[in-house]
């Protein structure tokens, strides 16, 4: 075992199926999916003494099945960004992710014998280059500064980017407009929000994904981002569901409020910048790996 910085340990377990490629994911940047279907495994840091084995700028101890470092930017260390290790090498797609400390360190630890290609990501930057680098090595990176707030909030989590649709206002449900728009088929706004959370749409889809956000080029071409997202919930094996789930959330009138939310992304509005990881949170290693071959 390599040694780490704090001796605080914790498993969390997730299994995810191959066809599962939208469901909701944890906070963290949904580009951190690799592949169909992922299992993951979260360990909040692992403990035991290192070799000899340092880096000059930090005296990192590393053990042979490690790669360690340390991150920095233009303004020094970079504090809770993400360092990624990732290999195709093994019989399955494997991706191994820690965080680094205050000083801009990290360890990848207990890594498979394998060639990986190894990066930083983190809220503020885009993907530095990917280094290649093998189980025992000592590989300081440089932080890539994102070059404008857009850049940097295409690797938010999909959440933040969800945040930013305008749900009907409470009064869209009573008086004269009840029973009307939106309100055609649900009696008040909390029945309309879980019908979207709970009993649609984001049962089998993550929305605020790039996927959903907005609408590609491939979909056609349309008069309006309603028409686009009436076709668009129409698509695939599980259309007649999806149009039964809008019909659910008012039909036109529920379309309308996703071209909004379509449309103000399109013209430039963001969500607000996340925050890195903090304290704990930092020491959580994440584990990836595919468990179905790409056909």
């Amino acid at each position: 075992m390599a040694h780490h910085l704090t001796d605080d340990t914790r498993i969390i377990e997730r299994i995810r199926h191959p066809e599962d490629r939208m469901m909701t994911r944890p906070s963290i940047p949904t580009k951190f999916v690799f592949g169909l279907g992922l299992a993951v495994g979260v360990a909040l840091s692992l403990m035991g003494a290192g070799s000899a084995r340092s880096s000059a700028a930090d005296a990192i101890p590393i053990d042979d099945d490690d790669i360690a470092g340390v991150v920095t930017g233009a303004a020094g260390p970079e504090a809770g960004v993400w360092v990624i290790a990732e290999t195709t090498d093994l019989p399955t797609r494997f991706v191994r992710i820690v965080v680094t400390d205050d000083r801009g360190r990290y360890v990848v630890p207990d890594l498979p014998k394998a060639g990986y290609d190894v990066w930083v990501r983190g809220y503020g930057l885009v993907d530095s280059p990917k280094v290649k680098a093998a189980p025992g090595a000592v590989l300081d990176l440089r932080a890539v500064a994102a070059p404008d707030a857009r850049a940097a909030a295409q690797y938010y989590p999909a959440g933040y980017w969800f945040s930013l649709l305008r749900v009907p206002d409470k009064s869209a449900f009573t008086g004269a407009a009840a029973g009307t728009g939106v309100a055609s088929r649900l009696k008040s706004q909390a029945e309309w929000v879980r019908q979207l959370k709970s009993g649609g749409c984001t049962a089998c889809h993550q929305l605020g994904t790039k996927a959903t956000r907005e609408i590609p080029a491939a979909l056609g071409t349309f008069g309006s981002s309603a028409e686009a997202w009436h076709r668009r919930i129409q698509s695939g094996q599980a259309g007649s569901n999806m149009l039964s789930g809008a019909t659910q959330l008012g039909g036109a009138a529920a379309m309308a409020v996703f071209a909004d939310w379509t449309d103000r992304i399109k013209a430039g509005e963001l969500p607000p910048a996340p925050p890195r990881p903090q304290g704990l949170e930092r020491n959580v290693v994440i584990t990836e790996w595919d468990w179905a071959d790409p056909k």
